[in-house]
């Protein structure tokens, strides 16, 4: 069975009409995904925030027991002298 002139016409209509439908869709789909990509790009970004601040919190925390282990050994060198 071969197609006629006919035919041809009548599928090229079809793709072209099924074409805006398609372009419409997938400019939809585009979007969605980019959507998607901002969120997770920004939940990203806050939970690195989370993080850092969890770290800054914690090396502040070391900090402040080391400068109170160091008093506490100059503390318990001058108190060794004195004996």
């Amino acid at each position: 069975m071969s197609l006629d002139q006919k035919d041809i016409e009548i599928i090229e209509r079809i793709m072209y009409k099924c074409g805006d439908d398609l372009s419409i869709a997938l400019g939809r789909s585009f979007e969605h995904l980019e959507e998607r990509i901002d969120g997770a790009e920004t939940r990203i970004y806050s939970r690195l925030s989370d993080f850092e601040n969890e770290v800054e919190a914690n090396r502040q925390e070391t900090s402040d027991g080391l400068s109170d282990i160091r008093a506490e050994l100059i503390e318990f060198a001058r108190s060794k002298e004195n004996l």
